[in-house]
């Protein structure tokens, strides 16, 4: 998808990037990355400064798959938000346009990447964002807490089109974060996955929800600290609300006038 001026990408050109970032998910990657790879999407590997098992999976699948496996390795662990924000300065070196985020633990179908991929490159402006379909599999708590977030979300983008902000399966155009990133301050752990689509609601980037199956997860590894992260997450939900304050007319004016207002 590249051009041959030698200065990356055309500008016009739909280009994804599957970025998965890793930690110790040493006996359920390989198969994420199969998946990846059936989809017929290049991916990323960015290695969240995962521990020497972990580490040696990751190296092997790389040597393995190259060019269409890459991989990125931070030396210190930086959280999911923080291994995102890498792949997508990686992406966008590399001359991507869009990036595919999805878990490394096998929770996430990858046979619908190609329905995500679709959707993006027919509105490649927005974000095309999962909404979980849960099988016996999920743990009740955190299913049952999930809605708290969902109810801030709406409250901070004074709407419903985020109706998942917690799904971790899903497809950026890369411009608008990269923009994002060079101006705000994201989340780097768990919080990351909602307060990127806030801001970027409050940007007028468009998400377009799209049903997924979810299980928890196939290596029965979690890196969700329920203390921790749900203090994390709460503040993330607190800022945010500061924001829509000032925010507020001009996201209630958008639903009154509509999309590009």
């Amino acid at each position: 998808m590249r051009d041959d001026s030698g200065d990356g990408m055309s500008r016009s050109a739909f280009a994804p990037l599957v970025v998965i970032p890793v930690y110790d998910h040493a006996h359920a990657i390989g198969a994420v990355v199969q998946g990846v790879l059936a989809s017929g999407q290049p991916c990323l590997l960015v290695d969240d400064g995962s521990h020497r098992e972990c580490a040696q999976v990751l190296d092997a699948l790389a040597r393995e798959h190259a060019p269409q496996v890459t991989l990125l390795r931070l030396a210190v662990n930086q959280g999911k938000g923080g291994a995102m924000l890498a792949g997508f300065a990686e992406a966008a070196r590399l001359g991507y346009s869009h990036v595919l985020q999805i878990d490394a633990d096998g929770q996430h179908e990858t046979a619908d990447i190609p329905r995500f991929v679709a959707l993006s490159q027919a509105q490649p402006e927005a974000v095309i964002c999962g909404i979980p379909r849960y099988d016996a599999s999920v743990p009740k708590a955190r299913l049952y807490g999930r809605y708290a977030t969902h109810i801030w979300v709406w409250i901070n983008t004074l709407s419903l089109q985020i109706r998942d902000s917690m799904c971790g399966f899903r497809l950026y155009p890369l411009a608008p974060v990269i923009r994002l990133m060079g101006e705000e301050t994201i989340g780097r752990r768990m919080d990351f996955d909602s307060e990127i689509l806030v801001r970027l609601f409050w940007r007028g980037v468009k998400v377009i929800s799209v049903p997924t199956a979810v299980t928890y997860p196939s290596d029965g590894v979690s890196h969700f600290d329920v203390w921790r992260d749900n203090v994390r997450i709460s503040r993330m939900h607190a800022r945010l609300f500061v924001g829509m304050l000032w925010r507020a007319p001009r996201l209630l004016w958008q639903r009154i006038a509509g999309p590009g207002a």
